[in-house]
């Protein structure tokens, strides 16, 4: 993971909430593991740009409103 993703703002708790999805349901539609799931929630992991848009679509949004650069 890069030294930037402190500049992430991460809304996939949020969204993935709105969506009434529990982890482990977008986890299998979007065929990765909870952990992953868990994993990008909390700040850990950065996804792929891949996986991110697996996600998006999962979720019927955009990457960027899961994820966006601070304004610093």
């Amino acid at each position: 993971m890069g030294r930037n993703h402190r500049k992430l703002i991460n809304n996939l708790e949020s969204i993935r909430k709105s969506a009434g999805l529990t982890q482990k349901d977008l986890s299998d539609l979007a065929g990765v593991s909870r952990v992953s799931i868990n994993a990008i929630e909390n700040g850990v992991y950065v996804p792929s740009t891949v996986l991110a848009l697996k996600i998006a679509k999962t979720l019927k949004c955009s990457v960027e409103d899961l994820f966006q650069l601070t304004a610093n």
